[in-house]
């Protein structure tokens, strides 16, 4: 997969079936931060290098969460930050997430989804770590 921030883009654009490139930048956006305040130390910081520079500071420039989020209320969180509707904000977590399963490697998605609470697995497009 091309690590450009535009291929980057394109491929959440495609998979969310956006009509305009903005809508996905904005949906990858919004994800990210919150994805990155879920996540602490070395997870973060090894997903931030995978992914285009343009992306780091999403990821890694945002305040820790307070609590941990189930995967209905990550969902609500980006309909809230974005003010969008709930199905709105699924396609839009689901088409970043899975983007991201296809550019982390198996353990490092592993240990992601063991930082988070059960359930988040489905929104990157795989099945629950045992």
């Amino acid at each position: 997969m091309d690590r450009t921030v535009e291929a980057l883009i394109d491929r959440v654009q495609e998979r969310g079936g956006y009509a305009a490139w903005h809508e996905a930048a904005g949906a990858l956006q919004s994800v990210l931060e919150i994805l990155g305040a879920h996540l602490v130390g070395d997870d973060r910081s090894d997903l931030a290098r995978l992914l285009p520079r343009q992306c780091v500071p999403l990821l890694t420039d945002v305040a820790p969460a307070s609590e941990p989020l189930t995967p209905s209320a990550f969902v609500d969180a980006v309909a809230a930050r974005d003010e969008l509707e709930v199905a709105a904000a699924r396609r839009a977590v689901t088409a970043v997430l899975f983007t991201i399963a296809e550019v982390a490697d198996d353990a490092l998605l592993r240990r992601i989804l063991t930082q988070l609470p059960p359930g988040h697995a489905v929104l990157f497009g795989r099945k629950e770590p045992a």
